[in-house]
């Protein structure tokens, strides 16, 4: 399998690709503004850098030749999300892995939700990105690409971690936060997964018995 990883130079992304490279054969394709500066291949057979941003679609198609599965680490701009989604169908893409935030719908309950809607939500001091992200999830749901849609609770670091749980798209959102140790092995599962479980899914993603008014970070 060739792998796009679309923000290979973020935290997930880097963890991602380390995984990939150390449990699978997959081929790696990442892509990050200024790649070439951020990022470092460590097998050339296997990986390649592609120096971009989300908005530029005559990139993005070129480096998503022959890739059979796109991951896109952040959808805070619906006019970037567009665009890969574009230039998805031009290359003939179909899968697409893609990093949402919670409350996307309005789903996280009680205090925490509260909290959470002061911190992130629409009406907050970074609400045009919570209105992009929402926005983007709407684009990719209705793209008819085989997406899975993650929406990731409050992330934290922690080795050895990997403990993640699952609600679904209307049901209430659980759990505050999540590490990036968890969320990537999440990513490599359903990487892996064979049948059609994950598609057309919008997951949310948390640590189990972490329904707290707030993450234990803040």
């Amino acid at each position: 399998m060739k792998i796009l990883i679309l923000g290979a130079a973020g935290k997930i992304g880097q963890m991602l690709t380390n995984e990939l490279l150390n449990k699978t054969d997959h081929s790696i394709v990442l892509y990050a503004r200024n790649g070439h500066e951020r990022l470092t291949v460590t097998d050339n057979c296997r990986e390649a850098i592609f120096d971009g941003d989300f908005t530029d679609k005559n990139m993005l198609i070129e480096a998503m030749e022959n890739v059979d599965l796109v991951y896109v680490n952040d959808m805070g701009n619906e006019n970037s999300t567009k665009t890969i989604i574009d230039a998805m169908k031009v290359a003939g893409v179909k899968r697409v892995i893609a990093a949402s935030v919670l409350g996307i719908y309005d789903e996280v309950p009680g205090a925490f939700g509260v909290w959470n809607n002061q911190m992130i939500g629409v009406d907050s001091s970074v609400g045009s990105r919570m209105k992009s992200q929402i926005e983007s999830a709407r684009l990719i749901e209705n793209s008819n690409l085989n997406y899975t849609l993650l929406r990731i609770s409050w992330l934290y670091n922690q080795e050895g971690n990997t403990r993640y749980m699952f609600t679904q798209k209307g049901e209430p959102f659980m759990g505050t936060q999540v590490t990036r140790q968890a969320v990537t092995q999440l990513i490599m599962h359903i990487i892996e997964e064979k049948s059609d479980k994950y598609l057309q899914a919008s997951l949310g993603v948390s640590e189990p018995d972490t329904d707290w008014a707030k993450p234990s970070f803040y």
